[in-house]
């Protein structure tokens, strides 16, 4: 398929620049026939009893740092993932791209080396013990750069899951931004079962795919685990013949690269995992998930899960509808084809 299979044109608009009040106001599309339109409150009423949620607990660190070289000049640093307690990787935005071997002065006159580039990220060493106590202290949330505002005290909160456990995201799974507290508790009282995995979403998840031939596109590589007790979970889920409902993209990529011969296992690793049209799942039966950017991989996952024309069925509906787009925005139900 082509890359221009993926674009669709989207008033901007419709790109959600905050969140909703509450969480669970968010709209609901449901992909059945036809379509039907609600609110995320209502997301029991088209999950079962027995039915398993996978959700992604990574927790989205204070990624964004902001400095200026020796010279004078800014320079804005966004985190891609951590390496250890003092290095990083990062993408680095500056006037003119810094010199290897230079420092960073940032913000609380912490100085950061830059050690090393490689397509078009920079190795970067923090004169600190605790780079996570750094990045808490003076760090910004990440927020993806379609949200045209600085970030605020309430994205310390809102972009971030109520379930997430583990630091190192640098982008939130937003699929689980929708579920509060109030509505978890609900669904475990209809008899719906809960399972975790992580995956540390990296910066990379906002970029479009730039091949004509999608098939020649290289995915970034993130860090995922899927423990034995997810793992156990989804098997007796399947053996009852209830649904593994993959909440969010990240959820399944870390299911289908931790079930890629076939069987799921316990898995701890780096996935680079890309589906798109064609792709058969081996794990989940339906997702919940967001509206992606126009030619996304994010976008092109969707469309296996659920097919070319009805993705864009759904999508033009969307639109129409006047739903709320990208991490702050919307979300959307679907089961598999």
């Amino acid at each position: 398929m082509q890359l221009s299979d993926f674009d669709f044109s989207l008033p901007k608009s419709l790109i959600a620049q905050k969140p909703t009040k509450n969480r669970i106001d968010s709209r609901l599309l449901v992909a059945q026939s036809p379509i039907i339109d609600t609110f995320f409150r209502n997301i029991g009423d088209f999950i079962q009893a027995g039915d398993l949620l996978v959700m992604n607990n990574t927790k989205v660190i204070p990624a964004r740092l902001f400095g200026h070289k020796e010279s004078g000049g800014k320079v804005e640093i966004m985190l891609e993932r951590l390496l250890s307690k003092n290095q990083a990787v990062a993408m680095i935005r500056a006037s003119r791209a810094p010199q290897i071997g230079s420092h960073i002065v940032l913000e609380n006159k912490v100085l950061v080396t830059v050690q090393k580039k490689h397509e078009g990220f920079y190795t970067l060493d923090f004169a600190t013990n605790s780079l996570l106590d750094l990045l808490n202290n003076i760090g910004h949330i990440p927020l993806p750069s379609y949200i045209d505002r600085a970030d605020n005290a309430q994205d310390l909160s809102r972009y971030q899951t109520v379930f997430a456990q583990k630091d190192g995201a640098v982008a939130a799974p937003t699929a689980g931004l929708h579920f509060d507290e109030a509505l978890l508790s609900e669904l475990k009282k209809q008899g719906v079962n809960t399972a975790f995995v992580t995956l540390h979403v990296g910066a990379g998840t906002f970029q479009p795919v730039k091949v004509d031939n999608i098939e020649d596109h290289i995915m970034h590589s993130e860090y995922y685990e899927v423990p034995q007790k997810t793992v156990d979970k989804i098997k007796q889920t399947k053996k009852n013949g209830k649904r593994v409902i993959a909440v969010g993209t990240t959820a399944v990529r870390s299911l289908e690269s931790a079930a890629k011969n076939s069987e799921l296992k316990k898995t701890q690793a780096e996935t680079d995992i890309f589906i798109y049209p064609g792709y058969e799942f081996k794990v989940a039966d339906a997702l919940i998930t967001n509206f992606h950017l126009p030619k996304s991989s994010l976008l092109m996952l969707v469309s296996a899960f659920v097919g070319h024309q009805k993705m864009l069925q759904i999508y033009q509906h969307a639109i129409n509808k006047k739903y709320r787009f990208f991490s702050y925005g919307d979300a959307m139900f679907l089961e598999l084809i």
